[in-house]
């Protein structure tokens, strides 16, 4: 009876722990494993992306972090997998990846951005298409729950993208 017991007690808890972990999004390692490339050179990377921003009229989107972060891994997992947040994205975005991790810091590129690390991380940073700050995000306030809010996000890339910040935007017709 002892050893039913302790089966029925043992099974109760296996299935509470499964059911606990089912509501938090899964991500394997294996689907995002080379998002971040530690061997990477940031600067070069940057550099380029400003280059085709200025060709394709769009500005450059860096997501900083790390294969080791589960939100930066979130979040590129939400603008990946969403059609509408993906498309808008690319529509408007250069995106660059931007590694921090033990093997490498990127501390040059991360000084020459005013430290968005301060923020943790993910932190995203915007670029013009001439390679000029616009912002640097908190992803912090992009947060619901225990994910990002898609409504946050997409009001986040609305409100830096170029047409946003486009002076004839906001001209008066006659």
């Amino acid at each position: 009876m002892k050893k039913l017991l302790f089966i029925a007690s043992l099974t109760l808890i296996t299935i509470a722990a499964k059911a606990q972990l089912s509501t938090t999004p899964t991500i394997k390692p294996t689907d995002t494993a080379k998002l971040y490339n530690p061997a990477a050179d940031a600067k070069a990377d940057i550099a380029n992306a400003v280059k085709r921003a200025a060709a394709e009229h769009k500005n450059v989107f860096l997501q900083i972090g790390g294969n080791w972060c589960t939100w930066c891994l979130y979040f590129n997992d939400l603008v990946s997998k969403d059609a509408e947040l993906h498309k808008y994205l690319s529509d408007n975005y250069v995106v660059v990846h931007v590694n921090y991790s033990k093997e490498n810091l990127n501390e040059k590129v991360l000084a020459s951005l005013g430290y968005p690390q301060r923020f943790g991380f993910p932190v995203f940073v915007i670029l013009d298409d001439k390679g000029n700050r616009l912002h640097t995000q908190n992803s912090e306030y992009l947060e619901e729950g225990r994910g990002h809010s898609k409504k946050k996000v997409m009001e986040f890339f609305e409100s830096w993208s170029p047409a946003a910040i486009d002076p004839k935007t906001y001209q008066k017709t006659k």
